[in-house]
């Protein structure tokens, strides 16, 4: 149960963490084109966000004995500016006991 509870958090966390990522680079954009800066505040919460998602990414790894590919993996789309929506929809699949798509089915 322990091992479900990991994966949870981690899921709880990897959409807002894709969304302040993306919030992130909109305030860097309209910082350098007007006089909006909210990079200090977006920056922040995206920082807390992104260190919790890692914290518990570590803790799912070892909760649920993950290969280092498939926690590899959840990092790459945790830097990346749409990945935690692609991560938080893994996380649901195994959440929800389905098998993994990237997984080929055995007999």
């Amino acid at each position: 149960m322990k091992s479900i509870a990991a994966v949870h958090r981690l899921r709880l966390v990897s959409g807002p963490e894709g969304l302040s990522f993306i919030l992130l680079l909109i305030c860097s954009v309209l910082k350098r084109t007007t006089s909006f800066n909210g990079v200090p505040v977006m920056g922040m919460v995206h920082g807390v966000l992104f260190v919790l998602y890692v914290v518990f990414l570590v803790q799912a790894y070892q909760a649920r004995r993950w290969e280092p590919k498939r926690a590899l993996l959840m990092f790459v789309l945790s830097v990346l500016p749409t990945g935690g929506f692609f991560a938080e929809r893994m996380l649901a699949k195994e959440e929800r006991g389905e098998p993994d798509a990237a997984k080929p089915a055995t007999a």
